[in-house]
This record gives structure tokens, sequence and C-alpha cells, in this order.
């Protein structure tokens, strides 16, 4: 089932305006500001959210909910998510939804994910684990007005244990056996083998930049979602700088903490489209 909207023509039409940025909704009820409370948790999330989405909605190419944070209220936490999702849509129509979900489990199990996200939440694309190979990923890959997002080198700072480990592999490309990082594999099959439908994408952490070159310069003009700008304080120059395509596109750079929670008062919505707007000037400036 497709809602007619497309995850790659979305970015597309954002990038165009020069708009690259990302607002993770990651709505911790602990954090939200009293301005927002209202007479469930459900209403509270989505009270909160919606203000946020008002305050930027004309700054950005993406928002980015990850479903922890409502999932961990059960009935109400879902129902808050998939509401801020239809709000998005009616609100900002032509601003993508990423569900930061990072799914990974066999075929038939990977299904009733893809349902869940693309067809209850309606969100445009999702972010998947590449642990268990392309083959059980297909139900999100098969879809392909969505995005299929794999994590290829993420922020944390240990990263590096698994992501680092180094691997060889022949190939038709490359006859003889290469050892190379874990990551770098996970990358050439996300934009090779993987990408048959061209709605492959990755992710990279905006901590680790030589790494996010390394990246950029295997999957070509492939979208790159980037973590870690922000609250973990990744460098935003060296990211844009590292990060770009070939046509000065091709990114999608999320922060999450260090907008939403800027102000904890009744002006957080306010407070949070100066950062916003702050971030946004700052990747014009490199660009």
């Amino acid at each position: 089932m497709s809602n007619g909207r497309n995850f790659r023509e979305l970015l597309e039409g954002q990038w165009s305006e020069g708009k690259f940025l990302c607002v993770g909704l990651d709505a911790d009820i602990t954090k939200i500001p009293s301005a927002a409370e209202k007479e469930d948790t459900r209403a509270i999330i989505v009270a909160f959210n919606r203000r946020l989405v008002d305050a930027t909605k004309d700054l950005v190419c993406s928002y980015k909910p990850n479903p922890a944070f409502y999932e961990a209220h059960g009935d109400e936490g879902w129902a808050a998510l998939r509401e801020t999702i239809m709000y998005i849509h009616e609100a900002a129509p032509e601003v993508a939804v990423i569900l930061d979900a990072k799914r990974g489990d066999i075929g038939n199990t990977n299904e009733q994910y893809a349902l869940s996200a693309f067809e209850h939440l309606q969100a445009d694309a999702i972010t998947v684990q590449p642990y268990l190979g392309r083959e059980p990923l297909e139900p999100f890959y098969s879809r392909k007005d969505k995005g299929v997002i794999v994590l290829c080198h993420t922020s944390n700072p240990g990263a590096g244990e698994i992501q680092g480990l180094e691997v060889s592999q022949s190939d038709e490309v490359r006859p003889h056996r290469i050892a190379e990082p874990l990551y770098k594999l996970v990358a050439r099959l996300a934009a090779t083998s993987w990408n048959g439908n061209g709605n492959s994408c990755v992710m990279v952490g905006a901590t680790y930049p030589k790494e996010l070159g390394e990246v950029r310069a295997i999957v070509g003009d492939m979208p790159i979602l980037i973590a870690g700008i922000g609250a973990q304080e990744g460098s935003l120059q060296k990211t844009i700088q590292n990060g770009l395509d070939s046509r000065k596109r091709g990114l999608i750079v999320n922060a999450a903490r260090s907008i939403i929670y800027a102000s904890r008062e009744a002006d957080f919505a306010e407070v949070a489209r100066k950062k916003t707007e702050e971030l946004h000037h700052a990747i014009a400036s490199v660009l």
C-alpha cells in the first residue's frame, strides 16, 4: 500500500531549497516543559511535538521520531507516535518522516515491522540493522517509495568494536581479497547489491568525520543520515565537507536534544526554532 509519498522525492525537494536538517522528535516525558502538559501522556507528547513541528517545519528536510520514546508509554505512546506522524503529513506535507526504529530480524518478522512502520504509522523511511544480511530486509526494500537507511557507522564511542573489525571479501569488482573495516563493506553492499530499487540509504555518525568521507566515496550520491550533531558534539563543518554528494546534496543532518530541549520553559518552541535556524544557517555558511 502506498500513500502517494516518495521518500527520495521529498528529500530532493527540500535539498533543492537548501534544507538539510532533520529534527529528532525523541519525546522524553521527563523533559517535556510544563507548558505542554495536558490531561494524559498521549496528549502531552502530541502537544509537544505539534509545537515543535509548527516552529521548525519551514527549515527542515525531515523529522525523525525514535519509537523507544513512545513505546515506553504503551498504548498512549504508540497513539502519540502515530498522531505525531499524521500531524506532520498534514502540517508539513513536503517533509519526510524517518522512523528511527533500527529494525532487523528474519524476513517474516521484518514484514510485520514494515507493515507497522509504513502502513500503520505511515513513515516514509526506516532505519535498519545490516547484521542479518540483505535477504531478510526484502520487506523494507520491496516498498520502492520508502527509504531503507542501513546503519553503517554509528555515532556512539564504542562503534568501532564491531563496525571497525577488519574483514576481507572478493567480488566481481575486486577479485582479489582485500581487508577493510566492516562499515565499509556494509556501505558497499547497501550501495550496490542491496540497492536494486534505488531506495537504499546509509547512516553515519557525525562523530566520525573521516569515516563519513570514506563512506561517501563508496556510496556515491546516495542519501546519508547523519547522527551525533548537537548533544553528541559532532563537527558540523567536517560533516558537511566530508558528507556532501557530488551535487552538493545528499545529507540528512539530524539534531534532537540540542533543539527540542534547548528550553524547558514556556518558550520551548520559539527557542527550538532559534536553534534550528542557527544550524540551518551554519550549514548554509559551510556550503
